[in-house]
């Protein structure tokens, strides 16, 4: 009778695991990108969701961080200003305006402006 029971319980087939990995991870990646990643899963014997799994979890990535400078934030602020006079400058000239002895002075400091920081990104080049 308990043999019996056993088999009832029992139905066959392949024993269930104690961790079940059944949550999809979708990665998108070039033909080429995805021949190399299967070919490099191959080389350690291991399917590519083994090795995609290994390396994500063993791995220590290094964090990029796209930080522009504050320099050349400033840099970028004074040239929108100066491009924004110029853009008034040319407007004022095409309508054939005669410029002020203030817009003329005005022109004389932006075009310092735009040499300062001509010599700025100079000095960062080098």
């Amino acid at each position: 009778m308990e043999q019996e029971n056993t088999n009832k319980n029992n139905k066959g087939g392949r024993p269930s695991k104690a961790i079940k990995r059944n949550k999809p991870l979708t990665v998108k990646c070039t033909a080429i990108e995805r021949a190399i990643i299967v070919s490099k899963a191959k080389k350690v014997n291991q399917t590519v969701s083994e090795y995609l799994r290994t390396l994500g979890l063993s791995c220590n990535p290094v964090m990029v961080v796209k930080a522009i400078p504050k320099e050349v934030l400033a840099l970028c602020g004074a040239l929108n200003h100066v491009g924004a006079s110029l853009n008034q400058v040319a407007k004022k000239r095409n309508s054939n305006d005669e410029l002020s002895a203030f817009e003329r002075a005005d022109l004389k400091l932006l075009a310092g402006k735009i040499k300062e920081i001509l010599e700025v990104i100079k000095t960062c080049i080098k």
